[in-house]
């Protein structure tokens, strides 16, 4: 039976020992990402936004590893995910610059390098492209008021159809020139972030 190496490639090592953001390999984002817990984990701390302990965190990660609640775990379920979470996956993770781990106080928090790794999370906690909702909420606004108009419904009656096309049409431009600079801005933050992977 042949052994699977589960170890961090070489590289790894170099990025702890600097303090700006640093490069990661494809090879070791995925093998960060390839482990469930360690994808949980990132799941985990996006969600709190601040430092957690690693009992707090040993404890929902066992919950969702057996479909319970927190309060339902027995204590070797929640020993089994505490002990895998100090003894392997927060110091791989913290090595790599992802988390910051105070294994002395079990303290976890997210580093600099964690945005690298979120990009390639399916996760509900990030922020979706919206934009089809503003686009669809003017359209029936500026509809609703051309129409009002046109039937002459008060107070709409009293405003020249041809002003209120040109406040949609304006309306329009301003809100794809909104959209415009937000996809300039997130392609910049993403190229940014493409680049620090080697």
């Amino acid at each position: 039976m042949s052994s699977i190496d589960t170890s961090l490639p070489d590289e790894i090592t170099s990025v702890a020992d600097s303090e700006e953001a640093q490069q990661l390999s494809k090879d070791v984002i995925f093998e960060l990402l390839k482990n469930r817990r360690r994808r949980e984990v990132l799941s985990y701390l996006l969600e709190a936004e601040e430092t957690v302990t690693l009992g707090e965190l040993a404890e929902q990660i066992a919950a969702w590893e057996n479909d319970t609640e927190v309060t339902a775990l027995s204590s070797d379920q929640r020993k089994r995910v505490y002990v895998a979470l100090y003894q392997t996956h927060l110091p791989k993770m913290d090595d790599a610059g992802i988390v910051e781990y105070d294994q002395d106080r079990g303290l976890i928090s997210l580093a600099d390098n964690a945005d690298l790794l979120m990009m390639y999370l399916d996760t509900d906690t990030h922020r979706q492209d919206r934009w089809d909702r503003w686009y669809a909420t003017l359209s029936v606004i500026g509809a609703a008021l051309l129409t009002g108009a046109f039937l002459g419904v008060p107070p709409l009656s009293t405003v020249p159809t041809i002003g209120l096309a040109a406040v949609v049409v304006v309306s329009f431009l301003l809100l794809s020139a909104a959209h415009l600079v937000t996809n300039r801005q997130l392609e910049q933050n993403v190229d940014g972030k493409l680049s620090r992977i080697e």
